[in-house]
């Protein structure tokens, strides 16, 4: 008998840290750590970029708010940059 997990459609997961308005920052999380071993640089920018948007939606802080805003625009700007 197999047993199969279903995949779950969120890959990487965002946070902000830093506690200071200037030093806050993006970082990311691999829901699973066996993904990273088979996506390739645009497979995770995507990744990286759906999980700041659904971040984005859950933002109480304005300092929060604009350090995943910089965070989208950068991200956005890299998947234009890649072939």
């Amino acid at each position: 008998m197999n047993i199969v997990d279903a995949e779950r459609s969120e890959t990487i997961i965002a946070k902000t840290c830093g506690w200071m308005e200037k030093n806050r920052k993006v970082t990311y999380t691999f829901v699973d750590f066996s993904h990273g071993l088979c996506l390739d640089k645009k497979d995770i920018i995507v990744a990286e970029l759906e999980a700041c948007q659904k971040l984005l939606k859950y933002a109480m802080d304005a300092a929060n708010k604009t350090a995943i805003e910089k965070e989208i625009t950068e991200l956005k700007m890299t998947l234009d940059l890649l072939p």
